[in-house]
């Protein structure tokens, strides 16, 4: 196969006719004044040495050359080899958690930017699975459709924070239908959605959206962070979040609701706590999923092609350099132009 690597360059060839009708006005201005000055048959006589052929066939030598330079420049390729190269992944969806109860700091260093660690490090191990994200609270929106932009997707990970969603709560069956809203229609790939969340304060309906996303083939991990045991809610003012009688709110994981969701979306229920042991059972449970291939493309090796148009350029402008607009008498003898 034949390419171009810069065919950028190849706009220079367009400056080859506009410099050519700027020749030929000047030679007609040029016999026109000759004209001014007597019969041209007498003048060139009178200037035996001087060949306008000789510059006709420069000037063509320079277009030539200027033709063999862009052409240079946009650097002509020839495949050699053709592979066929296949990827295979999977469809990820990452749901996060961004409520106010997940600044709660009884999991180091906030049960917020464990999951972000998580998801983090989760994403580093993708190679070739296409990856969401979407972050809730009272509402659900998404982040980052399916891409295998991964550096995008840890972009968008950094800024997750309770503001990222207006209404606050923690819905997570709109979580979940948003975020299966997400996957492609394909039925031989696998698909999972990663809900990570303290599951406290859930509104009804998680359950039901968790068995429709299960009928459609998509398998709900849920990844639970926090403690029983509960703690505080930190506010940006350095206080801490109270009820209207003045108590300080206390935050508690319901594991409850987050294994009945993992049940019922045919996945796995995951409990986060200081070790990695949650990010590992994870990944293996991933790595059993179906891999369809997702694309395949054909890879070529292509040879540099323009040293051989770089030594015709070279021996055009020799030829061009040699020739002279005015005869040489040395070699007077040779008749290649009149």
């Amino acid at each position: 196969m034949f390419r171009f690597a810069s065919p950028i360059y190849l706009y220079l060839l367009l400056l080859i006719p506009v410099l050519t009708a700027i020749y030929m006005l000047v030679q007609f201005r040029m016999k026109r004044q000759v004209k001014k000055f007597g019969d041209p048959e007498l003048m060139r006589q009178l200037m035996p040495d001087v060949s306008p052929l000789r510059r006709h066939v420069k000037f063509v030598l320079m277009m030539l050359a200027l033709g063999l330079l862009a052409v240079v420049l946009a650097r002509p390729q020839y495949g050699t080899r053709n592979e066929e190269v296949k990827r295979s992944g999977i469809e990820v969806a990452i749901a996060v958690d961004v409520s106010n109860s997940m600044l709660c700091r009884d999991v180091s260093p906030s049960r917020l930017e464990k999951s972000k660690m998580i998801v983090s490090k989760l994403v580093e191990q993708f190679d070739e699975d296409k990856v969401g994200l979407v972050a809730f609270a009272g509402s659900a929106i998404t982040l980052l459709p399916l891409t295998s932009d991964y550096v995008s997707a840890k972009m968008f990970l950094d800024q997750l924070n309770p503001a990222t969603v207006a209404m606050q709560g923690t819905n997570v069956a709109e979580a979940i239908t948003r975020a299966t809203a997400g996957f492609s229609k394909k039925t031989n790939v696998g698909r999972a959605l990663i809900l990570i969340t303290d599951a406290e304060d859930n509104e009804a309906g998680a359950i039901e959206a968790a068995k429709q996303a299960r009928k459609e083939g998509i398998q709900i991990f849920v990844l639970s962070v926090g403690t029983v045991q509960g703690g505080p809610i930190p506010m940006t003012d350095g206080t801490f979040k109270k009820d209207l009688a003045g108590n300080v709110v206390t935050t508690k994981l319901n594991e409850q609701i987050g294994k009945g969701i993992a049940q019922a979306g045919g996945g796995m229920y995951v409990h986060v706590d200081q070790t990695d042991m949650a990010q590992s059972l994870l990944e293996k449970e991933i790595e059993k999923m179906q891999k369809e291939d997702i694309s395949q493309s054909m890879y070529s090796e292509y040879d540099e092609q323009f040293v051989a148009v770089a030594l015709l350029l070279f021996i055009v402008l020799v030829v061009e350099f040699c020739i002279m607009e005015r005869q040489n008498h040395v070699f007077s003898k040779f008749k290649l132009f009149k």
